[in-house]
C-alpha cells in the first residue's frame, strides 16, 4: 500500500524515524542497519512495508530494497513476526542472513535474540530456495572476493569471537590469498 516515503527527516531514533511528507508526519519503525545507513540529511527516502493488525497499523522502513525483501521473507516464516524480523535485521545484515540460510548455519541464526533452535531451522527450511533468487551473494563477498576468508570469518564469529577482532586476526594470517578455510580458522584461533 505505501511502498516508499520521501520527505523531510523530522526525528531519528535507533528504532524509528518521523518523516514529513507534504505536511503529514509518518512514524516509521526501522532496524539498526537502516539507522546507521540513513544520515542526518534534511531529506531522506525509505522503502516501506505497511503491516495491518487488528490492534495497530504499523509502517516499517528500510534503507534498501534488499532489506525490505529480506524482511518480507522473514515474516513469511511461521513464528516470526515483524518485531522479530526487525531484531534479526538489526543483528545481521540482509546478506549475512541470506548467507547463513544458504549454508544452513543454524548457529548464526540462533545467535539472534529471541530465535531458538526450532525457529532457526524453520527459517532455513522455509527460505533456503527463496534467498537464492536474490542478489545478496554479491554483498557477502569481502573485498578481494576471498570466499575462504569469509567462510573462516563466519566460523570464528559463530564460535563466539568478536567480528572485528576476527577480521583483524585473519588479515594478519592471509599472505597469498590461497590459504584454505581450515588454515585460516586454525591461525585465527591461535591469535584470538
Amino acid at each position: 500500500m505505501i511502498a516508499q516515503l520521501q520527505g523531510k527527516l523530522i526525528e531519528k531514533n535507533a528504532t524509528n524515524l518521523i518523516i514529513d511528507c507534504n505536511g503529514v508526519g509518518y512514524e516509521v519503525k526501522i532496524s539498526l542497519n537502516t539507522y546507521s545507513t540513513i544520515g542526518s540529511e534534511e531529506f531522506t527516502k525509505v522503502y516501506t512495508q505497511f503491516i495491518v493488525r487488528e490492534d495497530a497499523q504499523l509502517l516499517y522502513g528500510f534503507a534498501t530494497k534488499e532489506e525490505r525483501e529480506m524482511f518480507n521473507l522473514l515474516i513469511s516464516v511461521s513464528g516470526i513476526g515483524p518485531n522479530t524480523a526487525m531484531i534479526m535485521l538489526s543483528s545481521l545484515m540482509p546478506a549475512e542472513i541470506a548467507h547463513a540460510i544458504q549454508v544452513e548455519d543454524v548457529r548464526t541464526i540462533q545467535s539472534i535474540k529471541g530465535i531458538g533452535a526450532k525457529t532457526a531451522q524453520r527459517v532455513i527450511i522455509d527460505l533456503k530456495d527463496k534467498v537464492l533468487k536474490f542478489s545478496f551473494t554479491e554483498e557477502i563477498l569481502p573485498v578481494g572476493h576471498n570466499t575462504n576468508k569469509f567462510d573462516a570469518l563466519t566460523a570464528l564469529v559463530s564460535l563466539g569471537f568478536d567480528k572485528k577482532n576476527a577480521e583483524k586476526a585473519l588479515d594478519k594470517i592471509i599472505q597469498s590469498g590461497n590459504e584454505t578455510v581450515e588454515e585460516l580458522i586454525k591461525g585465527g584461533l591461535k591469535i584470538l
